[in-house]
């Protein structure tokens, strides 16, 4: 069962990629759904899917990240891609190369913060978010000063903010994702999906290197959920014949893409809960030595600068609180 949902993960992931990069929005929010099922079904990512479940969270943020009514944290300040921030933080941690592409885009991100709320008028909210995005160290500075600067002129069409999209943040991520697709072509459902639609002459097309056009008419939504439906086929298929002594995976698969199904166009998806997992003895340390650093409160800091395991800000404030009462 835990070997069938990491390839389910795996999958979801594909998807969610190929949909964000052609912009294809019923379907990129049909996989959202499946992914973030997947996801809070595992009680710990396991170490070698951390990335792709990181990415997939930044993903969902990054697509909703002009709403600010949406929440993905519980604490209700916390903005879409204040979110996505941290899980870009957890991404780069993965990895060590693309140094440059990181930087961009986490830049992008912090100034698309702040633009986001000077867009809707916060422009209180914008100065209180900037004080949490940025430590007090040289290398911040710079931009901090600028942004600082463009909150007070109340104006959120300076030129810093236009030269710093929305739309370019998009086309950096899309960057990010075609270099992550190329590390992992070797898609297990997808080869396996493949080799049974040519084993048996369906002739339909492979889910690699398809173009994928969603128009707003009934004939082009007919084709999109007959695709969806030769994909349970498939994949139906595939794991019965890879998991033959076990119902469970295949079960649930059908289960995540039913309920998709049943989710109302216009409906807002709200983050799912993340299972309660121990505090480590290592993650008590950051956190000490986090508040040590910048103090009770500044929460999205020490996350950024700490090393914990797939912690929201949120949790680390739960997790201080709970502490001193020990104390």
């Amino acid at each position: 069962e835990a070997v069938a949902a990491e390839w389910m993960l795996e999958f979801a992931c594909s998807c969610l990629c190929r949909h964000f990069a052609e912009q294809s929005g019923a379907e990129f929010w049909r996989w959202r759904d499946v992914a973030q099922a997947l996801i809070n079904g595992f009680s710990q990512i396991p170490q070698h899917q951390k990335k792709t479940a990181y990415l997939c969270q930044l993903l969902i943020r990054i697509a909703q990240g002009k709403s600010l009514v949406l929440q993905f944290e519980n604490e209700q300040k916390i903005s879409p891609l204040e979110s996505a921030l941290s899980f870009w933080t957890l991404l780069e941690r993965e990895e060590i190369k693309l140094a440059k592409l990181h930087e961009d885009i986490r830049r992008l991100i912090q100034i698309q913060i702040v633009a986001v709320h000077m867009e809707k008028r916060y422009f209180k909210e914008a100065a209180e978010v900037l004080e949490r995005l940025f430590t007090d160290s040289e290398s911040d500075k710079p931009l901090r000063v600028k942004l600082a600067t463009v909150i007070k002129t109340k104006d959120p069409h300076v030129p810093l903010l236009q030269s710093f999209s929305y739309s370019l943040l998009i086309s950096k991520v899309k960057s990010y994702i075609e270099l992550f697709m190329k590390e992992n072509e070797t898609n297990f459902l997808i080869q396996e999906a493949t080799k049974h639609v040519a084993s048996k002459g369906l002739g339909a097309t492979t889910l690699q290197n398809r173009a994928v056009k969603v128009n707003e008419n009934d004939k082009s939504d007919l084709k999109t959920k007959k695709r969806f439906v030769l994909s349970i086929i498939l994949l139906r298929g595939v794991l019965g014949q890879k998991l033959a002594t076990s119902t469970l995976p295949i079960f649930f698969f059908l289960i995540c893409l039913s309920n998709m199904h049943n989710v109302e166009k216009n409906e807002i998806s709200l983050a799912c809960s993340r299972r309660r997992q121990r505090w480590t003895y290592e993650e008590d340390r950051e956190l000490k030595l986090g508040v040590k650093e910048f103090g009770v409160g500044n929460w999205a800091k020490i996350l950024v600068h700490g090393n914990f395991n797939n912690r929201t800000s949120v949790m680390l404030k739960d997790r201080w609180r709970t502490l001193s009462k020990m104390k």
